[in-house]
């Protein structure tokens, strides 16, 4: 056994992953989209963060259509083009943008609580996975709403 890996253990981590994104994105989505117009103090953007550092530091326009969108999973939009008008235009974008941070913060904690029962080499991996799905979505999350915050 290398670090307390097991197959069954893999298999509920794996099972959790995925339930616990899908659930997590379902609840989400069934909550109206005016609920996201306000950030919370983790989601809040901070003076130091500007589009310009993001574009040059992280390079963010370089990769971010890369990403999945999962926006329209469950009836909401994409955030791929602005909405219309008449969906809400700016403020809907950035909501939604607000919308798909606290769901990848939300997964990310999440993710980290099946260290509970994860021993070893898993842990790395477990850790990795939650940096990898999560990080990037959140950042352009982010980087989206910087975009239109002197536009709103």
């Amino acid at each position: 056994m290398m670090g307390d890996f097991t197959v069954a253990g893999a298999a509920v981590n794996v099972a959790c992953w995925v339930v616990s994104g899908i659930l997590i994105g379902w609840l989400f989505a069934r909550r109206r989209w005016e609920s996201f117009e306000s950030p919370g103090p983790i989601t809040t953007l901070r003076r130091c963060e500007t589009r310009e550092r993001y574009e040059r530091f992280l390079r963010v326009r370089a990769w971010k259509d890369l990403l999945p969108e999962a926006g329209t999973w469950f009836g909401g939009i994409t955030k791929r083009r602005l909405p219309t008008y008449a969906e809400g235009g700016l403020r809907r974008f950035a909501a939604e943008s607000l919308r798909a941070e606290r769901v990848h913060f939300t997964y990310a904690a999440t993710i980290v609580g099946t260290l509970v029962w994860m021993r070893g080499w898993w842990v790395i991996v477990t850790l990795g996975f939650g940096f990898v799905v999560n990080v990037p979505c959140i950042v352009v999350a982010r980087y989206n709403r910087l975009r239109i915050a002197h536009l709103a």
